[in-house]
């Protein structure tokens, strides 16, 4: 029987639950290790890095035993954001990257990344076959070759040392003040130290990591109190990451906050405007706000959008040769830089047309005019289906006629928590309101969730 437990972005789930257990973990660092370890000789390496749950070492000191079992040497990064495992897995010669991060979800939860030896995330074949090997018995190596383990102190460094590069050498950030809340998460030492290195006056946030408060009323998630810290400190420009840094939301020196769309608007104008944007085509996915489709058209650029996940979007970026792209949620993919989202460096390129520009902000973050947009998670029960219900594929079509003509709709399944989203766009507010809460209502009644107080 095949063991299906990839999701959207690698596996992810409840900590000490299946399939987040010390257990599962071996076998899947075991999996992963015979799978990519094809010859018989002792060279293979694997980098390992982690955020900051306190789950984090349970996982990478079972995935360590996994993979040493079937004959990989492990190089463990300590707490890196997920962009410096794609990396430095290709900086460091590794066969393979593995990064221990539930990304936005709260600490209880935690996840498995994996990226092949070309600093890329895992492909869908890749994944396939590791989950075969899980299926079956798993052949560890004779004693003679079992991999070594060793700790890398300055994984991070080299890094932050890379993502400078990326921010125009002859200029400084002298003179601008930045709040950067790093979600208490994966970038609480680099993310601030790479902007007081640039010149930049740095108030941190969200760099006291204690293992339980990752992405706690913080991060990308929950910018608003970075917001008000702006406004408190007279920033010139906030910077909310999450909790592995792959994901960046900005804030305006009035507090104002933009979305992962308004900064790809912004970069796609930037680069089609000095020649750099590949085929002049902006890669996005089915939740980028309708406003980013009209505008990019708009310069005579394209829009290309895939399914949810900045996997999805990687993928039709390669594919299509394409060099920019991103989610609405604020994975923000430039392969000229970074092999996956990179919320610090996102936040440099943005800094970079700042500073170019001479201009605050907020007159850089609000390129076009979104239209409105609703989404609702709606919570269901483990085994439960609501989607395969009649009654709610019922309200969905009868929805979707509503909006016909005048906006659009879109329920999925979440890839990585027990959820339903229910998101529409609308220019009538009104209706788009009671198309969304319709939905997530007959969601509600067949979710095996009882609502609290009944």
């Amino acid at each position: 029987m095949n063991v299906r437990i990839f999701g959207t972005d690698g596996i992810r789930g409840t900590a000490n639950t299946y399939p987040m257990t010390a257990e599962m973990a071996l076998r899947i660092g075991a999996a992963a290790g015979r799978h990519f370890r094809r010859d018989g000789d002792n060279g293979h390496r694997v980098v390992i890095g982690k955020d900051t749950r306190r789950s984090g070492y349970m996982l990478e000191n079972a995935l360590t035993a996994g993979l040493t079992s079937t004959g990989m040497n492990v190089l463990l990064l300590g707490p890196v954001p997920t962009p410096a495992v794609g990396f430095l897995t290709r900086s460091m010669r590794a066969d393979l990257g593995i990064m221990i991060s539930a990304s936005h979800n709260p600490h209880d939860d935690n996840g498995i990344k994996f990226f092949g030896p070309d600093g890329f995330k895992l492909s869908d074949a890749d994944e396939l076959q590791i989950e075969n090997i899980l299926s079956g018995d798993i052949v560890p190596v004779q004693p003679a070759n079992i991999g070594r383990a060793r700790r890398i102190e300055h994984g991070e460094g080299r890094y932050a040392e890379y993502a400078k590069t990326t921010f125009p050498r002859n200029r400084r950030l002298s003179g601008v003040k930045v709040v950067v809340d790093c979600a208490n998460g994966a970038a609480y030492r680099a993310a601030p130290e790479v902007l007081w290195e640039l010149g930049a006056e740095v108030v941190p946030m969200g760099v006291e990591p204690d293992g339980y408060n990752i992405n706690r009323g913080c991060g990308s998630t929950r910018p608003e109190a970075a917001a008000a810290l702006v406004c408190d400190t007279g920033a010139d420009l906030g910077i909310c990451l999450d909790g592995d840094a792959d994901r960046i939301i900005l804030i305006d020196e009035k507090g104002q906050i933009a979305d992962g769309d308004q900064i790809m608007a912004l970069f796609a104008g930037i680069w089609a405007d000095a020649g750099k944007l590949a085929h002049g085509t902006l890669v996005t996915t089915v939740m980028s706000n309708l406003g980013l489709e009209r505008h990019v058209e708009a310069r005579g650029l394209k829009l290309e959008r895939t399914p949810v996940g900045d996997r999805h979007v990687v993928e039709r970026m390669r594919r299509g040769g394409f060099n920019l792209g991103g989610e609405q949620s604020g994975h923000i993919v430039m392969t000229d830089y970074a092999t996956t989202g990179d919320g610090l460096i996102a936040g440099l390129q943005f800094l970079a047309a700042m500073t170019g520009a001479d201009r605050p902000a907020s007159e850089l973050m609000r390129n076009f005019t979104p239209v409105p947009q609703l989404l609702e998670n709606v919570r269901f029960a483990a085994g439960s289906a609501p989607l395969e219900s009649a009654h709610v594929s019922t309200v969905i079509a009868e929805q979707e006629r509503r909006l016909s003509g005048c906006g659009r709709l879109l329920i999925r399944k979440s890839g990585t928590e027990p959820l339903i989203r229910v998101m529409a766009e609308c220019e009538d507010e009104a209706l788009l309101n009671a198309a969304v809460s319709a939905i997530s209502e007959a969601v509600r009644s067949v979710s095996g969730i009882v609502p609290e107080g009944s």
